[in-house]
């Protein structure tokens, strides 16, 4: 769950980075001003399209067969076999 908490914040502050980057670069300015001045209602509308952009691509293109049926783990002889949805 951790991960998953992780690349979403890493999602959201993708557009921050690329454009604190390209005003350290670019611009030359120093990296402890970077941000001053940056257009952050912009910033936020774009961190939330991507952080939205890559759930929806997570869930489309993730998990078992959508028309499967969920299998719960069982154990048998000692082993536990993994569920699924098959």
């Amino acid at each position: 769950m951790l991960r998953v908490i992780l690349i979403n914040i890493l999602l959201f502050l993708l557009p921050f980075m690329v454009y604190a980057a390209y005003v350290v670069w670019v611009k030359g300015v120093a990296p402890n001003r970077a941000m001053a001045g940056a257009p952050f209602l912009w910033l936020i509308l774009a961190g939330l399209v991507v952080l939205f952009v890559g759930l929806f691509t997570l869930v489309e293109f993730s998990g078992g067969d959508r028309e499967g049926s969920y299998q719960p783990s069982v154990l048998e002889d000692g082993v536990i076999k993994p569920g699924g949805i098959n």
